[in-house]
């Protein structure tokens, strides 16, 4: 082989080392030898999928729910409402004088759990009427989908109502199935009564076996009503105690318009609250992790944001 072709592969060759041992974001110009360098690629950034949440709402008795459904008209997401999504007795007339004239133009995008306040009426009737298979089937209460990479169940918390909510109930069951059918990385959980909470109606021991059953399933993130105020807990295990690593993250966001009621003593595995300002609950879920921040709508000071991987 001639000298010169020896020393021009030898420079090649070096060349090529440099390149690898730089990374493909090495700017080495090697077009005079004849050479190229791949093309350099940024990361497609991922957009999350958004979902607003926020229980307690729509009353005839009062503006602040005007305020909370203004704030999410003006915004992109999906839209959880945790129960008594209407007041006081979830009635036609209610939902037609009190509910629609405020969130009715939102109705695609939200997908709502039953409260007590709904069972004002007879078997939440007007309710399951008024959003149809949105809200699953009647005298159940219960669904699950799909939200961009996170798989999100909504359960019925008037356990009595609902056929019970420990393992034998039909509820119960078919939560156990359909965790099992969609087995996520990233899953959240939804219902009105909180298994925790510091507010003056405290914690609904009835939800224990769904907690429990959630908890062995991995599931990250559990969204409540009914208490009037907004609270998060540090992740809690299958009997509520610290679990940083595996826990489910609870949030209570009994703020969304009906009235405000004080928090009291906090439970030790509290990690926020406040109790004087209305507000929603904006969570932006990723593939593999979720950000947390509580928006006020009132006037007010308070502010939690946060972030965690999932499990």
């Amino acid at each position: 082989m001639p000298m010169h072709h020896s020393r021009r592969l030898v420079l090649i060759l070096v060349l090529a080392f440099l390149v690898a041992a730089c990374g493909r974001s090495a700017a080495l110009d090697l077009t005079p030898f004849g050479l190229t360098t791949p093309a350099v690629t940024s990361p497609t950034p991922v957009t999350p999928a958004i979902l607003w949440a926020v229980g307690d709402v729509a009353t005839c008795r009062s503006k602040n729910d005007d305020a909370v459904a203004a704030f999410l008209a003006g915004q992109t997401g999906t839209i959880a409402l945790l129960g008594d999504v209407v007041y006081e007795r979830g009635t036609v007339e209610e939902f037609r004088n009190c509910y629609d004239p405020i969130l009715g133009s939102l109705k695609e995008r939200i997908r709502p759990a039953v409260g007590n306040h709904e069972y004002g009426s007879r078997d939440a009737q007007p309710y399951f009427d008024y959003f149809g298979a949105a809200a699953g089937l009647p005298g159940q209460g219960w669904y699950s989908y799909e939200l961009g990479a996170w798989h999100i169940v909504v359960l019925n918390s008037n356990c009595k109502a609902a056929g019970g909510c420990g393992p034998e109930s039909p509820q119960y069951q078919w939560l156990k199935q359909d965790l099992a059918a969609h087995p996520s990385l990233c899953t959240l959980a939804y219902w009105h009564h909180p298994r925790w909470s510091s507010g003056e109606h405290g914690n609904f021991e009835s939800m224990q076996p769904v907690w429990e059953l959630l908890y062995q399933q991995s599931v990250d993130v559990v969204l409540n009503g009914h208490d009037h105020n907004y609270e998060r807990f540090q992740p809690l295990d299958a009997v509520g105690r610290p679990d940083p690593e595996h826990g489910i993250v609870e949030f209570v966001v009994g703020t969304g318009g009906r009235s405000l009621r004080p928090l009291g003593d906090r439970l030790p595995v509290s990690a926020t609250g406040s109790d004087d300002t209305y507000g929603v609950l904006q969570l932006e879920l990723y593939p593999d992790r979720f950000t947390w921040r509580f928006v006020p709508v009132s006037r007010s000071d308070y502010q939690d944001q946060g972030s965690a991987l999932c499990h």
